[in-house]
């Protein structure tokens, strides 16, 4: 059963609790209180301003299961509180873990400050979670996906138009990462995991990765020089720093280029893009 009450209670206590610059928004001059106002949190957890608001008086329907996740994502919601909310709201909470799409409020924090850097949060399987918009101007949305396409490396192999952002001489040895990534994972988690069923679609429609993972190779390792095709600026030769979140298996993946170099102009060139492609 829900909790109407509480729920209310304790998402009014949650937002009132967090400031703009927590969620990587612009305070403004107008701002006379602290915390969030109910249309931005509306806007950060994708729903109508009316509906969180619904809730936050205990006058709205019981949520589904997808809008609490959705609002303990937009609320940068710890796996505690989580837990809590969909409890208030009648549901069962998600797993934790290696198979978990909450991304930690941690990760959230430090994203949210990097507006004019490429960034990406990531699980294990390559499911890219959260981008900033500098990134989706790199290399394209990647959080549209659904199912096993979600994953880079199951589309590596089953998209033809999913290397274009790489060089083709580097094609190849991104093609072993990948496979030798996923049986690393696929031994990692056990013959039942989704990392399994991963490589199993794989080896019945990719050709390539079937002789890759017949090859049996592991420890072959991404290089930190990251060189993309961009077709706007041309290409850019970044550094990518990961930051682990050991108890979601996330990556927080950061793109930079050396300062000065031409790299480093483009992109400059890429956030403005970024910021003007995306409302």
């Amino acid at each position: 059963m829900i909790d109407r009450a509480r729920l209310a209670t304790f998402l009014r206590r949650r937002r009132e609790s967090l400031q703009p610059e927590d969620v990587g928004l612009s305070r403004g001059p107008r701002r006379r209180t602290d915390g969030l106002r109910r249309e931005e949190v509306a806007a950060l957890c994708h729903m109508s301003t009316d509906y969180y608001a619904r809730l936050e008086r205990g006058t709205g329907p019981q949520p589904s299961e997808q809008m609490i996740a959705s609002i303990a994502q937009g609320l940068h919601l710890s796996l505690d509180e989580r837990d809590y909310v969909f409890r208030l709201s009648g549901h069962n909470p998600p797993s934790r873990g290696a198979t978990s799409d909450h991304v930690g409020p941690g990760l959230l924090r430090i994203l949210d400050r990097l507006h004019d850097t490429p960034a990406e949060i990531v699980t294990e399987l390559g499911e890219t979670l959260r981008q900033t918009r500098t990134a989706i101007a790199l290399t394209g949305d990647a959080t549209r996906f659904t199912g096993p396409e979600r994953s880079l490396g199951y589309r590596w192999f089953t998209d033809p138009t999913a290397g274009a952002a790489y060089p083709p001489e580097e094609r190849l040895f991104l093609s072993r990462v990948y496979a030798a990534g996923l049986r690393e994972v696929a031994a990692l988690r056990g013959p039942d995991s989704k990392a399994e069923q991963l490589a199993a679609l794989l080896r019945e429609q990719s050709e390539e990765f079937r002789d890759l993972w017949d090859s049996h190779e592991v420890g072959i390792r991404p290089t930190r020089l990251k060189r993309f095709a961009h077709p706007e600026v041309g290409m850019l030769e970044l550094n990518c720093q990961t930051l682990l979140d050991p108890d979601q298996s996330h990556r927080l993946l950061v793109y930079t280029a050396e300062p000065g170099s031409e790299s480093h102009e483009k992109l400059q060139l890429l956030a403005v893009i970024g910021a003007h492609a995306i409302p």
